[in-house]
This record gives structure tokens, C-alpha cells and sequence, in this order.
């Protein structure tokens, strides 16, 4: 019956100290109580096998271990109290003070110098200390009253900031001017992070004097229960109690454990978050607890029974032994296979995406539906992979920008040099030709001739007009501008082209289209070169659509035709200036660069796409004005 409390004390203990630990496995505080919960539960097995299984005879080796056990446990008590609750770092030239007659006792409990004599009689426990003794248990005492004087300061402090706080006529948690604006709003979560970082009596005061006066509670009443059972009724020859003493500091470290956590350890909620949070490590502690249960229950208890059913003989030692390696093989493959499908298996996924992410693959996803770290693990790097993917596809677009503006300024720049050279002589040689062209002695022969060269220089005029257009550029004028007129405009000059006859057109436009800021001119030849193009697609005729949309900060104009498409290989350069699908002499290669000038200098974006797998889509998106009225 005696072991029965002191095995539930220790399972409890267990319990409770990784329940704690795993919630925060680096914070200080949950760290220190989880070496505190360590030190009671050797406390606990100490006088397991004390009261359980030595009844009689010297008992020097219990009392050493008691007295070592006792003083580690101030220490961590210390230390927790330096820590809690704001997770403060170790004073360690402080802690060396306190420490320090330690150096000393501790070497003197192992030397056995604490005591005259200890002996066990009985199941009764008696000891005879030396005046060093005596000295070691005072020293413990004085640790442990300074932990508690460090905890009730820190309370004192938190509860009387609360009461300045309540009765203080301004608001108790004003926002920094450095955090918020006072014309933005502000989330709930955002003042709630202000508030932390402005002082932590500030966020969280009342709890944490809360808190602080919970750990006192225990350390009253652990002090006392343990003061009694150990000390005060073992003195009056009252031994009872000793044998259960360990019992006695589960209300304490339950009331610990209650505290640290928040006061949330009895909520089934805040345990299923803790569950969620990190199941690894629960999913591999209850698996190993319950494979030793189980393997004990179904194998060790049959081979002790068949072993030893005719005593403890040497035959029945070694069949046990064989027995149980066996045995014990089972259940440890099945860990081995627990490990591996919950750990092994998923990490090795993240580590090939990784490794293949890490190889160029950008965007290389792990496909995993665990909900526990590897699970999370998975996702955060399934959103790092698409996000860097996204990054470098964005990075790759804004290069290609950068060096198709870099050629169109190059391009300009040269086109008004031979714009400028070429015309002057052409234009005198097209003088000449006139003059000779008027003459009365010209023949018709020669007429036609100098008719031809005059059509040719016409043609280079057309040219050197287009080069001198793209060159001069100028910046747009910009103004309020309805989309939905321009686009119209655009469509009505176009329709006077008689490639157009055969062309269905289709036009769409979004009613209540906003203004934009934009030079109605440019936007207008952009319109109508594209419209151009499109009819330039469809020589036997087909169909056009024009359609335009508001989508957030952004119109869309788009004019998608079913003509023959464009290459693949040639989108990359449709807006390279000279670069052309058309036959020789059927286009110069500048109209798509100049549209994309005058686009790129309004701050909008210009893309061509696949008109559903027929035909060419393209899509002129510029941005709103900054003071956007509504169009009649």
C-alpha cells in the first residue's frame, strides 16, 4: 500500500514537468521547473526504494541524497525566481554569491560529515546530525525564504503598478506616437503588441501578479507539509508521515504547473492546443509509454510467471533473460517504425524538396498533411518555395523591363541620328526628281521611271517619319480621361480602314469606369496600332473584341482577336523596336516598341497572351488616378 501513493506522486510529477516543459521547451521559467519536477522525482524514487525495499539497516546513502536533493531544489527555486515571469536571464555574479556555500556542503554530504549515525529500524528512520548538519539544514532554509522574498517583490511590484494603473485619470495603455498614427486605425492585435513592448507590467500586470501569488500559495503550503512530514513529527518520534512525504508536493507543483501555464491547465481547449502545437513529441511519448505497457502486460508478466514458477533458480534466471531479449525486440521495432513514419519519412520529404529547390527547381512543393511541426515545417516551406519562385519570375520580368527600356532608349536615340542624316539628302534628291519630272522633254519612259524612284523615297519618308516619331517620344500630358471615350475613338478611326469590313467587332465597356490621369493623344495611337495589328492578323476577316474592366487600383483594356497567334518564341521580343512577323516591307517593327514607350511612361503594364489557345490577346493595364471621380 506504501508504494502505491509514492508511484502516483512520481507518474504525476512526470506528467506535469513535460506537460510544462514541452509548452515553451526554451523559456527559462518552464525550463527551471522542469529541473525542479527532475530533482522531486528523484526525491520520490529515493524513498521508493527506501521505504519499499530496505526496511532495515544503514540508511546513510538516503539521507545523503535527501540533503543534496533538498539544496539543488532551493537552488532551482532561486533561479526561478530571478527568471519568472519575465523569462530574465541567470544573474550569474549574483547567483555565484548565493551559491557559493554550496562549494562547500555538498562535498560535506558526500563525505558523510552531515551526521553522527542513520540507521532504519523498524520502518523507523532515526539520525543523529553533526552541528555542520544543523548548518546545511538552516543554509536551506535561507535559500529557500530568499526564492520566496525574490517571488513576493515581483508580486508587490505587479500588483501595486495594477493600482496606479486603475486609479491613474489617463488611459493605462496609451499607443506610442512612434508606433501608430492617430489617423490610421489600429487592430486590436497591433495594441496588444504595443502594450508588450511599452512594459510588461503594462500588458499583462494582473496576471502575472496573479501568477506570482499562486507560486507563493505553494510555496506556503509545500514549505509546511514538507517541514512537518520531515522534520517537526519525525522530532515528536511520529514517523508515518515521512514514508509519504513526497506526496506532499504534488498541491505545490500542481499549483506551479497551474501558474506557469497561465491557469490554463485545466482547460481541455488549451490542452488540445498544446496537443496541436507540438504532437511530435506527445505522439512519441505516448507511443513509447504505451508499447512498455503493453510489452510489460502481454510479455514480461507471462515470462516472470513461467520463469519463476518453481523459484528463483539459476534455470529460471536464464530462461527469463532469454526470454525477455526476445521479447523486448517486438515492441522496439515497433518504436523504430513509429519514428520513422512520424519523423523520418516526413523529414526525408522536406530534405529532397530542399535539395531539389536548392538545384534550381524553384516553387518544388512536399506534400504533407500532418497538422504536427513537420507538418507546419512542410507548409512554411511549401510558401518559402512559391514565394521565391514568385520573387525570381518577378525579378525575371523586371529585367526583361529594364533591358527592353535600356534598348528603346538605345533605339531612339540612334533612329534620330539617321532619321536626321537620311532626310535632309533624301529630301533634296526628291526635289530633283520633281523638277525632272515636270520637264516637257521628260519621255514617258523616263517619266515612269522617275515616278518609281519617287514612290520608293515616299516609302523611306515613311519610314524616317516612324523612326522620327519613336525618337521624340515626348512625356504625356496628362489629364482626367475617360477610357471607355479613347477606346471608342480608337475603334471609330479604325473602322474607316476597309481591312475592317470583314472584321466583327465586339466591344464591352464597363459602365461607371473611373478617370484616369493620362494623355488622351498617346493613348490613342496606342489604341489604334493595336487595332491595326489586330486587322493586320485577320486578312480573310475574323473576329475582334474589346473589352475594358475596373479591377482595384488598376483599368484593363483588352483586344483579343482569333487571328493565327503569335510564337511563343516570339513573345519575348514582340516589343523589341525592329523586331516584326510581317512580310518585308509590310512593317518596320516599331508600332508594338512604341506602344509599349507610351504605356510603360503612364505607369501601366502592356502583355500579350494566347487568346484561349486561337488567336492573340492583349492587355493594356494602367493604374488610377489619385483622386478618381466617376465618368457620366
Amino acid at each position: 500500500m506504501l508504494l502505491a501513493p509514492l508511484l502516483l506522486s512520481l507518474f504525476l510529477l512526470v506528467m506535469l514537468g513535460f506537460y510544462v516543459f514541452v509548452g515553451a521547451p526554451r523559456s527559462r521559467p518552464h525550463q527551471t521547473f522542469a529541473a525542479f519536477v527532475a530533482c522531486l522525482a528523484l526525491w520520490t524514487i529515493k524513498d521508493i526504494i527506501l521505504w519499499g525495499f530496505m526496511p532495515e539497516g544503514p540508511a546513510a546513502w538516503w539521507a545523503g541524497v535527501s540533503f543534496a536533493i533538498a539544496l539543488i531544489l532551493q537552488y532551482s527555486l532561486v533561479v526561478f525566481a530571478w527568471v519568472f515571469p519575465e523569462n530574465n536571464p541567470v544573474p550569474w555574479k549574483q547567483a555565484a554569491v548565493v551559491f557559493a556555500p554550496g562549494a562547500v556542503l555538498l562535498p560535506a554530504v558526500a563525505g558523510g560529515l552531515l551526521w553522527h549515525s542513520v540507521t532504519m529500524r523498524g520502518g523507523r528512520f532515526a539520525i543523529d546530525l553533526t552541528p555542520l548538519g544543523y548548518i546545511f539544514v538552516l543554509y536551506v532554509y535561507g535559500v529557500f525564504a530568499y526564492g520566496f522574498w525574490l517571488l513576493y517583490r515581483k508580486y508587490s511590484l505587479y500588483a501595486n503598478a495594477e493600482v496606479e494603473i486603475s486609479r491613474s485619470p489617463v488611459p493605462p495603455f496609451p499607443h506610442s506616437p512612434t508606433l501608430f498614427s492617430p489617423d490610421l486605425p489600429v487592430s486590436p492585435a497591433a495594441r496588444i503588441i504595443a502594450r508588450w513592448r511599452s512594459g510588461p507590467r503594462q500588458i499583462s500586470g494582473n496576471l502575472r501578479a496573479q501568477q506570482l501569488a499562486a507560486l507563493l500559495w505553494a510555496l506556503i503550503i509545500t514549505g509546511v507539509l514538507k517541514t512537518a512530514a520531515n522534520i517537526a513529527l519525525p522530532s515528536l518520534g511520529y514517523y508515518d508521515l515521512l514514508r509519504i512525504s513526497a506526496v506532499f508536493v504534488l498541491p505545490g507543483v500542481f499549483i506551479y504547473a497551474y501558474a506557469i501555464s497561465n491557469f490554463k491547465l485545466l482547460s481541455l481547449q488549451s490542452a488540445l492546443d498544446q496537443f496541436r502545437l507540438f504532437p511530435i513529441a506527445y505522439k512519441i511519448a505516448l507511443s513509447i509509454a504505451l508499447v512498455a505497457v503493453a510489452s510489460f502486460v502481454l510479455f514480461q508478466i507471462p515470462i516472470v510467471w513461467w520463469a519463476f514458477a518453481d523459484g528463483p533458480t539459476t534455470e529460471a534466471w536464464r530462461r527469463y533473460l532469454v526470454f525477455s531479449v526476445i521479447t523486448a525486440l517486438l515492441p522496439n521495432l515497433l518504436l523504430v517504425a513509429l519514428v520513422i513514419r512520424t519523423i523520418s519519412r516526413p523529414l526525408r520529404r522536406v530534405t529532397e524538396a530542399a535539395v531539389a529547390v536548392a538545384g534550381g527547381e524553384y516553387g518544388t512543393e512536399v506534400e504533407l498533411r500532418s497538422t504536427d511541426e513537420v507538418g507546419l515545417l512542410a507548409a512554411s516551406f511549401n510558401e518559402m518555395s512559391r514565394k521565391m519562385a514568385a520573387d525570381i519570375e518577378q525579378l525575371r520580368q523586371l529585367n526583361e523591363h529594364l533591358i527592353r527600356s535600356e534598348k528603346l532608349a538605345a533605339t531612339g536615340t540612334l533612329a534620330a541620328g539617321v532619321a536626321h542624316e537620311v532626310n535632309n539628302p533624301l529630301a533634296s534628291i526628291s526635289s530633283l526628281l520633281q523638277m525632272v519630272q515636270t520637264r516637257p522633254s521628260t519621255d514617258p519612259e523616263t517619266r515612269e521611271m522617275l515616278n518609281l524612284m519617287q514612290g520608293q523615297i515616299t516609302r523611306i519618308s515613311n519610314v524616317l517619319r516612324d523612326l522620327m516619331d519613336f525618337a521624340r517620344t515626348r512625356p504625356p500630358e496628362r489629364q482626367p480621361l475617360d477610357l471607355n471615350q479613347t477606346v471608342e475613338a480608337s475603334l471609330r478611326l479604325a473602322r474607316f480602314d476597309k481591312g475592317f469590313n470583314n472584321i466583327a467587332v465586339t466591344a464591352v465597356y464597363a459602365p461607371a469606369l473611373p478617370l484616369i490621369q493620362a494623355d488622351a493623344g498617346q493613348l490613342q495611337q496606342v489604341f489604334l496600332n493595336l487595332l491595326l495589328n489586330a486587322r493586320d492578323a485577320m486578312p480573310d476577316g475574323g473576329e475582334l473584341r474589346l473589352q475594358t474592366r475596373h479591377e482595384a487600383d488598376n483599368i484593363t483594356v483588352a483586344i483579343a482577336d482569333n487571328g493565327p497567334g503569335i510564337a511563343p518564341e516570339h513573345r519575348a521580343h514582340i516589343f523589341d523596336p525592329f523586331f516584326t512577323t510581317k512580310p518585308a516591307g509590310a512593317g518596320t517593327g516599331l508600332g508594338l516598341a512604341v506602344c509599349y514607350g507610351i504605356v510603360n511612361a503612364h505607369g501601366g503594364q502592356i502583355t500579350i497572351n494566347a487568346n484561349n489557345g486561337r488567336g492573340t490577346i492583349i492587355e493594356v493595364i494602367l493604374p488610377l488616378a489619385t483622386q478618381t471621380v466617376l465618368a457620366d
